[in-house]
């Protein structure tokens, strides 16, 4: 049927064999669900992304540098969240767009 030893001493030794096997399985499939449940906490945790920020420069005051989309690689440290309102009026007003995630395009504000 199977190749397995006929006499009792070494199937006894696997079966010792396999016992500790299976406890090192099980402890792998519990730190498995364990970070599996960690990510899902974190992921139902994490913020919402913002729909747009504004990149602030350096400086008293941190003066507004340009506009991007909430979800823009190129945006750098230092921003601040503002709603759709805010980027147009800062658009309007002469402020840079992100020529990555070009949010006057997405604001149908093109020149």
């Amino acid at each position: 049927m199977y190749d397995l030893p006929p006499d009792l001493p070494r199937l006894r030794t696997l079966e010792h064999q396999v016992t500790i096997w299976l406890g090192h399985i099980r402890r792998a499939i519990a730190a498995a669900e364990q970070r599996q449940a960690e990510q899902k906490r974190g992921e139902e945790r994490r913020p919402a992304v913002p729909d747009w920020i504004v990149e602030l420069g350096i400086g008293q005051g941190a003066p507004p540098m340009e506009v991007h989309a909430g979800s823009c690689h190129a945006a750098g440290k230092r921003r601040r969240i503002i709603d759709r309102d805010e980027a147009r009026r800062l658009l309007a007003e002469g402020l840079r767009a992100c020529t990555h995630c070009q949010p006057n395009r997405e604001l149908r504000m093109l020149d």
